[in-house]
């Protein structure tokens, strides 16, 4: 193919450069001039039809021999509309420190690997993309935000460090609807300002968020990701940067890290998650109307420890999760957590989490009385070999249910707590029948009764004949004998009656117990 009599001298060199799979580097070497976002004005020397790229990269010249034809541009300002829609680009792609005129058109192209590295884009519409390798965006400015709806990416889209703003359309920075990723999705230490839709995507690696801060106060969602599909690990968590790397882990020595910054709801219902979900040093600022919902999500891990809890609600209905680690200050108050239907298998907190606080979680899950989520701290508490705090649990659950009862009911909710705290602390039978033996040995003991048979009459003996009262079902032969009255009287039917209580008391809760086991 002949070299265009066309072209100006800029476009000359990439050409060339184009066929010995070189770079054509036009930057000038100041980095305040060389910055794509920057306002300096980039003269003709550094100017590139978008027209010329398109020819390039559609039906570009072949390479020189020995050499593997691919398009590297460093430093151009692209000027015109790039639009490759439904185009078949076969040459590898990078461009870095690019500022474009306008928008890059790429719907339904199908491409190897793109990289572009700190470039100015006014607005990215990329729907139905297809690559083979790798979609790189990192440190990109899209003000005008960017549409991946429907894309397949054959291995990473890394979007790390990037501007980006609303679409004039939906107020999404982000439109990635049912996007397929091969490997990992990272978009660390973004700043976007609208929604992040991923609505339905599949990521075969991890998806990352270390460190970015999304906003979208005004609207509902900040990050939508319902139905997501991630076979490894979300990260909502902090990042850190340097000069040479950035991302998530345990950062080098003397890095400063970056919250996870969400301002507007984050949508994670139905989500798949085939490692964990991590929420670390994050801060959620929600409004009354926004909301933390992971309903119904799926994965063997979740760890919630916020910087500081939700402003808003957060939501785990429905959840399953296998070890879920929290921290007692991960939560918000009450009436603005919902567990309703969730389940997890083990307890692993993050620092001291006192049982009383835990149980004051749960009620601050529970507005009206529910008794799952009760049944459930009760079982992974068991799972972690802590019967004790289980059974203490159990009893904080009958409390509560104790409020919703009529009033006869209640009461007799009462003794069973006073007695045997329903069943959970059967040792407090036994205190109260010695009190009670005791009361009633001393009492007999000044004040015998009347035999009934002068004739059959055995040895008397108080404390064996305040026993027989007290036992209800036992019979040692001596209530049987005497013939209290007065005083007597009143004392013995009072031992019968308190005996037949604590027998009734200790029957239910000892089948309470048996029954949840």
């Amino acid at each position: 193919m002949a070299l265009p009599t066309d072209l100006t001298a800029p476009e000359r060199d990439l050409w060339e450069a184009f066929r010995d799979g070189a770079t054509c580097d036009l930057r000038i070497g100041a980095t305040d001039q060389d910055n794509a976002t920057a306002s300096a004005h980039w003269g003709p020397e550094r100017t590139v039809r978008a027209s010329v790229v398109a020819q390039l990269l559609l039906h570009g010249p072949p390479a020189r021999l020995g050499r593997v034809s691919c398009l590297k541009l460093s430093g151009a300002y692209i000027t015109g509309e790039l639009n490759l829609s439904g185009g078949d680009v076969r040459p590898y792609v990078e461009l870095h420190d690019c500022r474009f005129e306008r928008q890059l058109l790429i719907p339904e192209c199908r491409c190897t690997t793109v990289r572009m590295v700190r470039c100015a884009v006014p607005r990215i519409e990329a729907s139905r993309l297809t690559t083979s390798g790798d979609l790189h965006l990192p440190q990109c400015v899209v003000p005008g935000g960017i549409r991946l709806a429907d894309a397949h990416i054959g291995t990473d889209l890394l979007l790390n460090q990037i501007q980006v703003g609303p679409d004039n359309r939906l107020g999404r920075s982000l439109h990635a609807d049912g996007v397929q990723v091969g490997q990992d999705l990272e978009a660390e230490l973004i700043s976007a300002t609208g929604e992040i839709s991923l609505r339905s995507a599949r990521i075969g690696g991890r998806l990352s968020l270390r460190g970015s801060i999304l906003r979208n106060p005004g609207g509902q969602f900040a990050l939508n990701a319902a139905r997501v599909t991630v076979e490894h690990t979300l990260y909502l968590s902090s990042g850190w940067a340097s000069s040479r790397d950035f991302g998530g882990g345990t950062p080098p020595h003397a890095i400063r890290t970056r919250h996870f910054v969400c301002e507007g709801g984050v949508r994670l219902q139905d989500g798949r998650f085939g490692n964990a979900v991590v929420i670390d040093r994050a801060r959620f600022l929600l409004t009354a109307g926004q909301e933390l919902s992971l309903r119904r999500i799926q994965t063997p891990e979740l760890r919630f420890t916020p910087d500081r809890p939700p402003t808003g609600r957060i939501s785990l209905a429905g959840a399953k999760v296998g070890n879920l680690r929290d921290a007692a200050d991960s939560w918000p108050g009450p009436g603005l957590i919902d567990l309703s239907g969730c389940t997890y298998e083990t307890l692993n907190p993050k620092g001291r989490f006192p049982l009383a606080r835990r149980i004051d979680w749960l009620a601050a899950a529970t507005p009206e009385y529910n008794p799952e989520p009760y049944e459930e701290l009760a079982a992974a508490l068991r799972a972690n070999g802590e019967d004790t705090d289980a059974r203490e649990v159990l009893l904080a659950k009958q409390r509560r249910r104790r409020e919703t009862l009529p009033l006869v009911a209640r009461l007799w909710g009462y003794v069973q707590d006073a007695t045997v705290a329903y069943g959970y602390r059967p040792g407090r039978a036994a205190v109260w029948m010695a009190l009670l033996w005791l009361a009633g040995s001393m009492f007999f003991a000044t004040r015998p009764p009347a035999p009934l048979d002068e004739q059959a009459v055995p040895h008397w003996n108080a404390a064996l004949y305040a026993l027989d009262l007290l036992l209800p079902v036992i019979n040692l032969g001596q209530d049987t004998a005497w013939n209290p009255g007065g005083h007597s009287q009143w004392a013995a039917t009072a031992l019968v009656l308190l005996g037949w209580i604590l027998a009734t008391t200790v029957a239910a809760g000892v089948t309470r117990v048996l029954r949840r086991s």
